[in-house]
């Protein structure tokens, strides 16, 4: 059995997963380790909530992997986890996965991202940070920016709240543009804009659909603990 967790990052994932993977919602505090117990073999961990619920905890991605289950992380909330727990065995993938694990990120809000309810199918609404970083280095790399222009808008846009942050905005944030060039801006950033998170996901989403759906013989170098936090969320 195999299991893939996704949202805003992959909208589409059920339509792209094929047979033998089950799509669900983002997940939050629980959901791994009940996908553990219905059999899970492989688990892809793409979104993730975590302002209205709980997010994932750790512990059930490390009883996960103590059971000999394929953990891999990408794009979002997958990232984040993959790159706290891949010392214990978590399978990271991607760009953002390798900044988390590497330092070159630290702040969890730079895959926040507003989108719409699951039943609309939860399309993005705003620009998480991750995509503009590499937008800007798209753009970089085309000669499409002015001197200090990446530093101007990298500015602007962590100075606005992740709910808002949109290109229009980003583009509105930078001063001392005349209206002219604010609007050549926006038509770049548009037509180079690079879904960072999506390329990740469909990275990892090509990782499971190819990962044998079995689990494996584990010898771990480290040993799970109980503790009475688990047993209450098993219980």
């Amino acid at each position: 059995m195999k299991v893939i967790f996704a949202g805003p990052s992959l909208p589409d994932a059920a339509s792209l997963a094929g047979e033998g993977i089950d799509v669900r919602a983002p997940a939050t505090q629980g959901d791994v380790l009940a996908a553990v117990e219905e059999g899970a073999n492989v688990i892809g961990l793409i979104d993730g909530g975590f302002e209205y619920a709980a997010p994932v905890w750790h512990k059930e991605i490390l009883h996960a992997l103590s059971l000999g289950v394929a953990v891999l992380g990408a794009a979002s909330m997958g990232a984040l986890r993959a790159a706290e727990c891949h010392p214990f065995g978590m399978i990271g993938i991607g760009r953002i996965f390798e900044d988390y694990r590497t330092g070159r990120l630290v702040d969890d809000a730079a895959v926040a991202l507003t989108h719409a309810p699951s039943a609309l199918g939860s399309k993005p609404l705003t620009i998480p940070l991750v995509n503009v970083s590499a937008t800007l280095d798209a753009m970089e790399s085309k000669g499409l920016l002015a001197h200090g222009q990446r530093e101007e808008i990298d500015d602007a846009a962590g100075a606005i709240f992740f709910k808002k942050r949109t290109w229009r905005a980003i583009v509105e944030r930078c001063a001392g543009m005349a209206e002219s060039d604010r609007q050549r801006l926006l038509a770049a950033l548009l037509a180079n804009s690079i879904d960072q998170k999506r390329i990740d996901a469909l990275e990892l989403l090509k990782a499971v659909q190819e990962a044998g759906d079995r689990r494996t013989n584990v010898d771990l170098p480290w040993r799970l603990h109980e503790t009475s936090f688990r047993t209450r969320l098993v219980l």
